[in-house]
């Protein structure tokens, strides 16, 4: 129950209390994983859930429904903006809540504090000192799935927040360079419903107390933002479909529904990412040029 209202406590006037959780945490084991997943979803949908999130740090019951967070107080960050990754986490929940258009979002906020789970499991030091965390985005997908199943939460709930973790730092290859019209079909394609608060997620990773650099990021997204709003007016982005339907597909090759429909169709949607939208004529040769390729077709005389 004190996890439970520790928005409101301050740590300087309730050592007894946090010394109570400490010495009973361990009776959570008999506490049922819905019962435990309700109370801490209170916890995270409050106004401030950050004083209680450390709260449960603090005495260990994070032990009992969040340990990945725990651990994230032995990580040093990597660009040495925060003592560890667990303060940068921290921060990053915070400016999530900030960027909240519409009062609370579970999804963001559990994404936000489970986007760099996966960094623990995947430090590597390299010559000359420097950390880094390769894929610590895939690995923690995997962790963030885990531990929400394990907390028995929706399966669209845990989809979202995993699909979140493991596209959170695909903004950065756009950061880095520019993208083609194609990476950002694939991103928006990739985020699907989830593009906005991909968005939110993104602008909160970014905790430099470097102005400069936080600004460039900022811009840099800005920019990104404004090309899926430019790509968005010219063509269908939200349904990103080939140029020609299954039907269309089955009628041009003379084939009967079945797999290889399928692979064609994939084939052609991958075209129209790469391409954009094809007058149909062109479309109809890449799907017989496809179809000889895989030997469905006699080369043509």
């Amino acid at each position: 129950r004190a996890a439970r209202f520790s928005a409101q406590l301050s740590f300087a006037v309730v050592p007894e209390v946090r010394a109570a959780i400490l010495a009973m945490a361990d009776r959570l084991e008999i506490v049922s994983a819905e019962r435990i997943r309700d109370e801490l979803t209170k916890l995270i949908l409050a106004p401030c859930p950050r004083r209680g999130i450390e709260l449960l740090v603090a005495t260990g019951l994070a032990d009992h429904c969040l340990p990945e967070l725990g651990r994230l107080k032995e990580t040093v960050d990597e660009h040495r903006r925060h003592k560890d990754v667990y303060a940068h986490t921290l921060t990053v929940l915070d400016q999530a809540i900030a960027l909240e258009p519409d009062g609370p979002d579970l999804v963001l906020r559990l994404a936000a504090l489970l986007h760099d789970i996966g960094k623990p499991k995947t430090k590597s030091v390299e010559p000359g000192g420097k950390v880094s965390f390769h894929h610590h985005e895939v690995v923690g997908a995997a962790m963030a799935r885990q531990r929400l199943m394990a907390l028995r939460y929706p399966k669209d709930v845990v989809e979202d927040v995993t699909r979140l973790v493991e596209l959170h730092l695909r903004f950065h290859g756009y950061a880095e360079g520019a993208w083609t019209d194609s990476a950002v079909r694939r991103y928006v394609r990739d985020a699907g419903p989830l593009l906005d608060r991909l968005h939110r997620l993104t602008r909160s990773d970014c905790t430099t107390r470097n102005a400069r650099k936080a600004a460039a990021l900022a811009a840099a997204y800005d920019s990104l933002e404004q090309r899926i709003a430019e790509l968005a007016a010219a063509e269908d982005l939200e349904r990103i479909r080939p140029d020609l339907d299954g039907n269309e597909i089955m009628a041009e090759l003379g084939i009967p529904p079945g797999p290889v429909v399928g692979r064609a169709y994939q084939h052609l949607r991958e075209l129209r990412l790469d391409h954009g939208p094809l007058p149909r004529e062109d479309a109809v040769a890449e799907l017989h040029r496809w179809a000889r390729a895989e030997g469905l077709e006699p080369p043509p005389d």
